[in-house]
C-alpha cells in the first residue's frame, strides 16, 4: 500500500480536485489577507478592538442573536455554551445524537471537564427525530443538534421536523444549542435566512475554516447575557489569547468570497451525485445531497481503489479522493465529498470519465 507521506505528495502535485478547496501557498494566504485589512484597523488585543469585536456584531446580526464572541476553536464554544445552559437549569444533563462531535473526536470533554452527562439521543445511522427525543426517559437541561449530520452525509431534517423538536424540548425547558459548523451550507435546503434557522436555538456556534476556508476560528452568538458569561469561560478555557486578528481576517475573507456560493456548490453536489448514482459500484448518501456534502459508498478492494485513484491522480493532475474508510459492509468502502471551488471547475462529463477510468484500472489489477 502506498505509504502515507506518498499521498501527500501527489496530493500536492494535483492542480484540479474534486471536492474541498484550491491549496494555497502560505505567502499567497498572508498577502491575501493583508489586502483585505480597512483603513485604521489594528490588532486586538485580548478579545477588545474594533477589528474583532465589528465582527462578532456582524455575525451576530447575520444569524439573528443579541451578541457573539469569536474563540479559537468550534470545540471551545459548544462545551461553553453546553455549560452554562445546564449550569442555570442545576441539570448537568445534554443530550445529542450519537455521532455528534462531543461525543467521537473530543476525548470525553463535556464528562471530564465539566462534569456533564451525556444523553445520545436515536440511531447513528439516521438522523433524531422527535419520537427518539420523546423516549428519553431522564429529563436533560440542554439539547444540542447538529445542521447539517456531517456523519450521515450531511443529511438535514425537514424544517416541520426540526421545529417539532425544538418545540417539544422548549416546553419541557430544555436549553437549545444549535452545533452549526456547517450551518453555512444549509440555507439552500432551507430557502430560509440564517437568521430564521439559526433563531430557533437558544445559541448557535458556526465555523469558519470549513467551507468558507478560513485559518482556524469560531463564533458563539445568543443572548447578550449568556456571552457575557461565555467570554468569562473562554478566559477561563485559556481561549481568550492576546492577538485574534488573523483567524478574523480569515473569517471576514471567506465570509465576503465565499458565503453567496452555497447555491453553486449546492446545485453542483447533486449534478455529481446524479452523474456518480450511475455507476452500478457506487451509492451516495444521502440519494439526492441536501447540502454540498454526501458520503460515496464503492464497492470494491480498498487498496485497489486506493491505487487506481492514485494513478489518475498522477497521470491527469486531479485528486478523486484520498484514504478509502471501512464500512459495515466489507464490500463497499467511503470516502465524504464536500464540493468546493475546485468542484465547480470539473465538468460532470469530465468527471464521468475520471470514474469509468478508475474502475477501468481496478477491473485491470484483478
Amino acid at each position: 500500500m502506498t505509504k502515507e507521506r506518498d499521498l501527500k505528495q501527489i496530493r500536492n502535485a494535483c492542480s484540479r480536485s474534486l471536492a474541498g478547496h484550491y491549496p494555497q501557498p502560505l505567502a499567497d494566504i498572508l498577502h491575501g489577507l493583508a489586502e483585505t485589512v480597512r483603513d485604521g484597523e489594528a490588532p486586538d488585543m485580548y478579545g477588545s478592538g474594533e477589528i474583532i469585536r465589528d465582527f462578532e456584531a456582524e455575525v451576530a446580526q447575520l444569524l439573528g442573536k443579541e451578541a457573539a464572541v469569536f474563540m479559537p476553536s468550534g470545540t471551545m464554544c459548544q462545551q461553553i455554551a453546553l455549560r452554562i445552559w445546564t449550569d442555570r437549569r442545576h441539570l448537568p444533563r445534554v443530550g445529542y445524537h450519537p455521532t455528534a462531535h462531543l461525543e467521537l473526536h473530543e476525548f470525553q470533554a463535556p464528562q471530564r471537564l465539566h462534569g456533564l452527562e451525556t444523553v445520545l439521543i436515536g440511531s447513528p445511522y439516521q438522523l433524531m427525530t422527535l419520537n427518539d427525543l420523546q423516549a428519553v426517559a431522564e429529563p436533560l437541561g440542554a439539547l444540542l443538534l447538529e445542521l447539517p449530520q456531517r456523519e450521515i452525509g450531511g443529511q438535514l431534517s425537514s424544517w416541520d421536523e426540526l421545529t417539532a423538536i425544538i418545540d417539544w424540548a422548549r416546553e419541557h425547558n430544555m436549553a437549545t444549542h444549535l452545533d452549526g459548523a456547517r450551518l453555512w451550507e444549509c440555507k439552500p435546503y432551507y430557502q430560509r435566512d440564517y437568521a430564521e434557522i439559526a433563531g430557533l436555538f437558544d445559541s448557535v456556534y458556526v465555523s469558519f475554516y470549513k467551507i468558507l476556508g478560513g485559518i482556524a476560528g469560531a463564533i458563539l452568538a445568543g443572548p447578550a447575557e449568556m456571552i457575557a458569561e461565555a467570554r468569562i469561560w473562554q478566559r477561563r478555557q485559556g481561549g481568550n489569547l492576546s492577538r485574534l486578528y488573523p483567524y478574523v481576517l480569515a473569517a471576514r475573507k471567506g465570509l465576503t468570497e465565499r458565503l453567496s456560493r452555497m447555491d453553486a456548490y449546492h446545485q453542483k453536489a447533486r449534478a455529481i451525485a446524479a452523474a456518480l448514482a450511475g455507476f452500478p459500484q457506487i451509492e451516495i448518501l444521502p440519494a439526492v445531497p441536501q447540502t454540498n456534502m454526501m458520503h460515496v459508498f464503492i464497492r470494491g478492494d480498498r487498496e485497489q481503489l486506493t491505487e487506481a485513484a492514485l494513478d489518475i491522480a498522477e497521470e491527469t493532475g486531479t485528486w478523486l479522493f484520498g484514504p478509502l474508510v471501512a464500512t459495515q459492509l466489507p464490500a463497499y468502502q467511503k470516502f465524504e465529498l464536500t464540493v468546493g471551488d475546485p468542484s465547480l471547475d470539473l465538468s460532470t462529463d469530465e468527471i464521468v470519465t475520471l470514474f469509468e477510468k478508475l474502475f477501468a484500472k481496478v477491473e485491470a489489477a484483478r
